[in-house]
């Protein structure tokens, strides 16, 4: 019997809900510097490659083997910039979430590249083998803009910290409250619900009435 939302329905220009864990239940980030990493591959994958300046680098003698190396790498890498767009994140100590709009079918691509190119890095930096997280991510579809909107909400109320380190764990939410403006968050595509005026209407307000769980998929780390 498949695990409860592994099986996808793959649609183009729909919005979904991906999360994954760790296997056996483990910490997929245990510093600092492994957030750093998601995030840099999540850029990189949801930003527009820029060929023109990747080959200028590679063409110019005066340039490192070094900087070319990494040019080349980039210039080659996947990207998904065209096809997928992140509204919401939120990274946990063993798992993460993500609320994307497919809007070419490639979510499965998008998900395999970020995920398996983040194993090869947590398991070379800690000496570790096999596989990291447990099974294929999970992916609920969006039906309706209520549950878009609740979806967001619900990532961005997940608990925030390591339990006894003192650092915080990130997610999106500075972008909806205009504290920060990252290129490759798609946060205008909820906030355009939200009043930028009127406090009762803004998404602070929408923050502080909590979760409303009938809006919310059934999300099973199991």
């Amino acid at each position: 019997m498949a695990a409860k939302n592994s099986l996808k329905i793959y649609r183009e220009n729909t919005f979904y809900h991906l999360y994954n864990r760790g296997v056996e239940k483990r910490n997929i980030f245990e510093d600092l510097q492994d957030i750093s990493v998601f995030l840099s591959y999540l850029k990189t994958y949801l930003s527009p490659k820029e060929k023109i300046n990747l080959s200028e680098i590679l063409a110019n003698p005066n340039v490192s083997y070094k900087e070319k190396e990494i040019a080349r790498r980039d210039y080659f890498l996947k990207n998904y910039s065209e096809k997928v767009n992140l509204l919401a994140y939120a990274l946990m100590p063993n798992h993460f979430h993500l609320l994307i709009r497919q809007k070419i079918l490639s979510m499965d691509c998008f998900m395999n590249s970020l995920c398996s190119r983040y194993a090869i890095y947590f398991n070379r930096k800690y000496k570790r083998v096999g596989p990291l997280f447990q099974g294929v991510y999970k992916a609920v579809l969006v039906e309706s803009e209520e549950q878009l909107l609740h979806l967001s909400r619900y990532i961005h109320l997940n608990q925030s910290g390591f339990n006894g380190i003192s650092f915080s764990y990130p997610n999106s939410l500075p972008e909806y409250l205009g504290e920060k403006n990252t290129s490759w968050i798609n946060h205008q595509l909820i906030i355009n619900y939200f009043s930028k005026n009127n406090p009762n209407l803004s998404y602070q307000n929408f923050m502080g009435q909590g979760h409303d769980n009938s809006f919310i998929d059934k999300v099973s780390l199991d």
